[in-house]
């Protein structure tokens, strides 16, 4: 299929509108069969379940061109069961797994003109959501919902190269220990805004968040989750009720360990042990590692060993493993890559 005439190369990371969507609406206890529309506008009631409450849960995914010229979208099928618990957790009708992943095949396939071609640095991101779609003014769930998936060409999530962040030990909670923090539950990002948009206004990049319970283990971002690299070289990543089960945290854990010979572990990290880290970095679909170079903890700075001008080799080796498994030249684990026909 003929590409769109996109200057591929300069993409930021931002939505521009594809020609279609998939849509599914919930009524009267079943999802109906689903369409493939122009239609990019959603019309629903102003009392609607997601305007009032909330109830609204997503995915973030990508598709790629590989080095021999398919079409590819990366481990959907984790996608796909992680909405679900989502939904499940905000009572919500759960879209089934196998339609899920039909339904981003069919939107790849008909945006397949949008996908960029390879080596440009460019991918076609895939934003399933589902929402309460029907009137609802007393605390409860909706009984209507919508699931669409839309997707949009980005450029590479940091322009001009991945440069080490700093961060900041967060006064902010991002989730209770026995809240929705494990969920892609679109409240929780509402709830750090407040705080990246003071991080930023501080000098930061990003906010470190600290389990509430305690405030002594790390948990997460705002938006993606941590890992580490020991001074004895062993990858580790924090481990909680109340963050979220990240995908590529979870393909990074099984390419340090099955690809690159490494020690790897998801473990309670305390904030104390940072200090001691060689590498740091946040994971997560959209730039897949960002690298950290410095976690400022009110006024003490400590300052990772692989410093501020590029990612630590362990970091690094991580990062063009996983790139390499996602664009085709290196060899995939089983089922991790789906072609789209």
């Amino acid at each position: 299929m003929e590409k769109k005439n996109i200057d591929w190369a300069n993409l930021g990371f931002g939505y521009i509108k594809t020609d279609y969507r998939y849509v599914s609406n919930y009524k009267n206890g079943a999802w109906d069969e689903g369409v493939i529309t122009e239609d990019d506008k959603v019309v629903i009631s102003e009392c609607a379940g997601v305007l009032q409450y909330a109830q609204t849960v997503f995915e973030g995914m990508k598709a790629y061109t590989t080095t021999d010229g398919r079409t590819v979208v990366f481990r959907p099928d984790l996608n796909a069961k992680r909405m679900a618990e989502s939904a499940a957790r905000l009572e919500m009708p759960v879209f089934p797994e196998d339609r899920f992943l039909d339904a981003v095949k069919q939107v790849v396939k008909a945006n397949e003109a949008y996908v960029p071609p390879f080596g440009s640095g460019a991918t076609l991101y895939l934003r399933p959501y589902m929402f309460g779609s029907n009137p609802v003014i007393g605390v409860k769930p909706a009984d209507e919902y919508q699931f669409r998936i839309f997707a949009t060409p980005v450029g590479p999530y940091f322009k001009g190269g991945v440069k080490p962040l700093t961060i900041r030990v967060s006064d902010f909670d991002r989730a209770a220990p026995n809240g929705t923090g494990h969920i892609k539950a679109g409240l929780n990002y509402a709830m750090s805004l407040h705080a990246i948009v003071d991080a930023h206004n501080q000098g930061y990049d990003e906010n470190m968040y600290l389990d509430a319970a305690t405030r002594t283990y790390v948990e997460e971002t705002g938006g993606a989750n941590f890992l580490f690299v020991t001074k004895d070289g062993k990858v580790v990543t924090p481990k909680s009720n109340s963050i979220l089960p990240s995908i590529t945290r979870r393909s990074l854990i099984q390419v340090a360990q099955e690809y690159l010979g490494l020690e790897a572990e998801e473990r309670e990290i305390p904030l104390e042990e940072v200090k001691d880290m060689a590498e740091c970095g946040l994971c997560g679909t959209a730039a897949v590692i960002s690298p950290v170079g410095k976690i400022v903890d009110h006024g003490k700075e400590i300052c990772l060993p692989s410093g501020m001008t590029e990612m630590g080799p362990i970091t690094k080796k991580l990062y063009d493993t996983l790139t390499g498994i996602q664009m085709g030249t290196i060899k995939a684990p089983e089922g991790w890559v789906v072609e789209i026909k």
